[in-house]
């Protein structure tokens, strides 16, 4: 991938196994970093100069309640632990990423969001408590009524000011195993802005995919795919859909080409050419798939695209670290989302450095301390990185961060490679910023956690601070 660092890795599997990680960093005079399953873009999990504590081991389901749809869960398990089990019992979790495998501690640190957060809000707003061990050791329980000031920092506060033991959630009640999905496909970015926003009121998930190569009057053209719950007895067989078996995605590609292997196959198309290619023939498919009526998909088809292709990224490159993406993810207010995210597109193709994927995502605000959400739109864009073009890539990102901070945006931690120290404090209220880092170092006065994201852009403005 893009970036990496070897590092001595701990995993503790309680709480004094936490306390103990801990003080092993300290022993050694380094800063400890918290990584659950490394599904960040970025660098968030990566500590270079020191240790990592590994939240995996931490991975049972403490308690759930089929009649209220509460779980209490321990920081290293996962999205698919978590589904599998309340699913059968007519529950879904109601904020997913676009892959299964993130721990709750790591969704609970990055605030994840999904393709129903215009409706569902992030991963925080379902989240009824957690409990943290600070870096001092001390355990605190934190919910909106109890150290509520803590509870929305450290939602969404990238793993700096403590780890999570433990996590209580709220599910959504679903009567079907299904969604009825709806595809539509339009000819450029203010369609699919303008169809997306019609039908907030009607979808419980929206999400689009663009096709970032095209060019003049099909600028930003793409595919919209909508989705809604079923309501109570339109599934003829609920049991048999919220059946675990029955979301388990295909192991072979067409009933041939085992899933792991299928990276191999894309990997010669992983270049302009072949990636124009592909994305010229996915909008065709698009059109062809809206022509048919609504169709029903399972949850976790639905939600999990990224895991249809096991190891999907290694298409971008495997070694040496030079190689692989990196993803740009812009937050923009609605008022400005057409000119800024059209200009994020134009600028790509005139400079040739064109996002391989586009995926277009209605957003809403959050009452979260660091938070990237705002009430309006995310365009994440997926750019090869190679060597060669290293440079002149992060010179696009930089431009790119100018465009996005002109028009209002933010940026989301749990994508973020390229912002720098002032891009953050031009993105994020400085009242917020402020209160974070003071918090940062009242609780944190030995700066124990640390990660190389934390030093990009925390590191400088926390010297500055204090200075």
């Amino acid at each position: 991938m893009a970036v990496g660092a070897r590092s001595r890795v701990l995993r503790p599997a309680s709480v004094d196994g936490i306390r103990e990680a801990y003080a092993t960093a300290r022993r050694d005079g380094v800063p400890l970093g918290l990584r659950g399953t490394g599904n960040s873009y970025g660098d968030a999990s990566v500590n270079a100069t020191g240790h990592v504590l590994d939240c995996s081991r931490m991975n049972r389901i403490l308690g759930w309640d089929a009649r209220t749809g509460v779980a209490e869960l321990e920081p290293g398990v996962t999205v698919e632990q978590l589904w599998k089990r309340i699913l059968p019992e007519g529950w879904w979790p109601r904020v997913v990423s676009g892959t299964m495998f993130p721990t709750m501690a790591g969704a609970l640190a990055m605030n994840i969001h999904g393709k129903n957060n215009f409706t569902a809000g992030t991963f925080g707003d379902a989240t009824v408590e957690f409990d943290l061990v600070l870096p001092g050791g001390e355990l605190l329980t934190c919910n909106r009524e109890r150290n509520a000031e803590l509870f929305h920092a450290a939602i969404g506060g990238f793993g700096m000011l403590g780890a999570f033991s433990r996590v209580v959630l709220r599910t959504h009640r679903v009567h079907s195993g299904e969604l009825l999905v709806q595809a539509m496909a339009e000819p450029n970015l203010r369609r699919m802005l303008a169809t997306m926003e019609a039908h907030r009121g009607d979808s419980d998930y929206l999400v689009g995919w663009i096709d970032a190569f095209a060019e003049g009057e099909a600028a930003g053209r793409g595919l919209i795919h909508r989705a809604t719950y079923l309501r109570e007895g339109e599934d003829r067989d609920p049991a048999a859909t919220l059946a675990v078996r029955h979301q388990e995605l295909p192991a072979n590609i067409l009933g041939v080409i085992p899933k792991a292997e299928v990276w191999r196959l894309l990997a010669p198309f992983n270049n302009d050419t072949g990636m124009r290619l592909i994305n010229g023939a996915k909008f065709l498919s698009g059109q062809l798939e809206a022509r048919r009526a609504p169709h029903r998909q399972s949850h976790a088809a639905f939600a999990f695209l990224l895991d249809y292709v096991p190891n999907w990224k290694w298409a971008y490159g495997r070694t040496p670290v030079e190689t692989g993406l990196i993803q740009f993810q812009a937050f923009v207010p609605h008022a400005t989302a057409e000119e800024a995210l059209g200009e994020l597109l134009s600028r790509s193709r005139r400079h040739r450095i064109v996002p391989y994927l586009g995926v277009l995502k209605r957003h809403r605000p959050d009452p979260f301390l660091m938070t990237h959400g705002l009430d309006g739109w995310s365009l994440a864009m997926d750019f090869k990185v190679s060597p060669r073009r290293r440079e002149a890539l992060w010179r696009h990102c930089a431009a790119l961060t100018e465009i996005v901070l002109a028009a209002g945006g933010r940026f989301y931690f749990a994508k973020d490679l390229v912002i720098g120290p002032r891009d953050a404090e031009r993105a994020f209220p400085p009242q917020n910023l402020q209160r974070f880092l003071e918090l940062k170092r009242t609780l944190d006065p030995g700066m124990l956690l640390q990660t190389n994201l934390y030093r990009r852009i925390f590191g400088g403005l926390a010297a500055g601070s204090a200075g």
